[in-house]
């Protein structure tokens, strides 16, 4: 959970158009009412606290923090409203329900945040675990009002319990602060599971060491949580002087197959975004694979859960301020979901939830064409872009709000570019998502060519690979080959002409398929 910068946007309210404005979502209540929702990417609804009250305002998905429990997923997140008060608190956390991850019902508010000089008049990423008839919820409290920070730490772990997930109860008695040698001012998102290896419970705690503020993942076992006595271990991880990462944020830890998993999110190097390391064992040694992670960055604090069949990473499709193509990547968005694959070295990989796929089940027909340059050919749906002298691009009508693209994609050549086009318009600009098979990776750019998102992929050429692009609104998530994912914020994509392009590169594209939801 990152809060710089947080403060001082707090009494802004966007007039622009916004990500969560996408289906003027009404409903929901601050007791529970349930609202259903109609995106397979969700952000909160509007007016959850009542239209008179100044802090109803549609908002965004923060930080998630699924659990799964008797066949559903309750999937809780930090609310980051648009319209923020002066003088009241920030990302209190509200609930996503869903047994398909496909289809989603708002269940509101259910931990709010605290006064102003409480721990956590404002909240951090937290986590769910149930111990005996209980379900406990650990979660961050931050404060750093001046008059708080001068006699208290401004982040501490605190808790919450309930008998049915619905009906909360913070503990006031509890509270976890750094203990000596860490550094009290970042102390945040606990993750607690029970652990098999100690017959207890674990809690893992992002922080620093003080002094010499090293990130490292510390460590604290307690035999019952409703002791409320949490003891201090030896940190899980700490960075490494290659990576030299100044916070592990989110983590999440768990097992698949043979292997152990250590999820984490990172925001400040030249590679953001969630990570992960895997080890043998619980304690490690953790092995970095060659690609480390999980999406591009536009995908962020990224924490798992499973069905006990599947395992999901939930995280958030960042947003960007002001919301147009060339704004600066800002804080929570749209709720994305990706099913984790094992590959057969034991690294990971990513595709669309199956349930997702099964909601474009209508085909739509002939594709129609836009506008082409001479140095492409089409064929019955197979098209052939001659790019390797001057550019080839060939566009097709709006796909519209929600839809599905499939199509195989060969390359020719092992230098230069071919992938996708979105929100072309009549002055030429556009967001580009490409395969470069020379520096091994998917792309995506921006409409002034800046590079916004990446992730590694070595293609080679005379290869067909497999993509599938999930789109709705704004939100745009390309998988190749059902092993990697890319997350794109694409602001006016759904009103203007979408296409492919190669640029040095000879390429083909074939079977394209366009779906639409029921």
């Amino acid at each position: 959970m990152k809060y710089r910068n947080i403060i001082t946007i707090a009494s802004v309210f966007f007039s622009l158009v916004s990500c969560s404005q996408d289906d003027n979502y009404i409903g929901g209540s601050i007791s529970g009412g349930n609202s259903e929702i109609t995106s397979i990417f969700p952000v909160p609804p509007s007016q959850w606290m009542g239209a008179n009250d100044p802090y109803y305002s549609a908002g965004y998905t923060g930080d998630i923090m699924p659990f799964f429990d008797n066949g559903k997923f309750h999937i809780y997140f930090l609310h980051d409203a648009q319209n923020k008060p002066a003088g009241k608190g920030f990302h209190d956390i509200h609930e996503y329900l869903s047994t398909d991850l496909a289809h989603f019902t708002y269940a509101g508010q259910t931990i709010p945040y605290g006064k102003t000089a409480d721990p956590d008049f404002a909240i951090g990423t937290g986590s769910v675990v149930k111990a005996g008839n209980l379900y406990y919820f650990y979660y961050t409290g931050h404060n750093e009002t001046p008059a708080f920070v001068q006699s208290n730490a401004r982040e501490s772990v605190l808790c919450a319990t309930s008998p049915d997930l619905k009906n909360w109860t913070k503990v006031s008695s509890f509270k976890i602060t750094a203990p000596a040698g860490y550094y009290n001012y970042d102390f945040r998102d606990p993750h607690v599971f029970y652990n098999e290896e100690l017959k207890k419970y674990s809690m893992l705690v992002s922080t620093q060491t003080e002094p010499g503020r090293k990130a490292v993942l510390l460590h604290f076992t307690s035999a019952d949580p409703a002791s409320g006595k949490w003891d201090v271990q030896a940190p899980i991880y700490t960075t490494t002087p290659q990576d030299n990462y100044l916070m592990i944020e989110c983590a999440d830890i768990f097992k698949m197959g043979t292997y152990w998993y250590l999820i984490f999110s990172e925001n400040w190097s030249t590679d953001k975004g969630t990570h992960y390391r895997m080890a043998n064992s619980i304690n490690g040694p953790w092995i970095k694979p060659q690609n480390d992670k999980i999406d591009g960055e536009y995908f962020y604090a990224g924490k798992t859960a499973s069905d006990g069949n599947k395992r999901y990473v939930f995280g958030w499709n960042a947003r960007k301020t002001p919301e147009s193509d060339l704004g600066n990547k800002d804080w929570a968005g749209n709720m994305v979901i990706h099913e984790l694959m094992q590959n057969t070295d034991g690294t990971l990989g990513t595709q669309s939830p199956q349930s997702v796929k099964d909601l474009f089940s209508k085909k739509s027909g002939n594709v129609e064409v836009d506008a082409m340059t001479a140095n492409v050919t089409a064929n019955n749906g197979t098209y052939s872009l001659s790019g390797t002298t001057e550019k080839a691009m060939i566009t097709f009508k709006s796909l519209g709000k929600k839809a599905k693209i499939k199509a195989e994609v060969t390359f020719s050549n092992d230098a230069g570019t071919t992938g996708f086009v979105f929100n072309t318009n009549d002055s030429g600009s556009y967001y580009k998502i490409v395969f470069d098979i020379a520096k091994g990776k998917v792309l995506g750019y921006n409409s002034a060519s800046q590079e916004v998102a990446q992730m590694p992929f070595q293609f080679q050429k005379s290869t067909k690979y497999n993509m599938e692009i999930i789109i709705e609104r704004s939100v745009v998530v390309v998988y190749i080959n059902g092993i990697t994912a890319l997350t794109n914020r694409i602001y006016g994509r759904d009103q203007n002409k979408w296409g492919f392009i190669a640029e040095g590169q000879n390429s083909t594209f074939s079977n394209l398929q366009i779906t639409t939801p029921e």
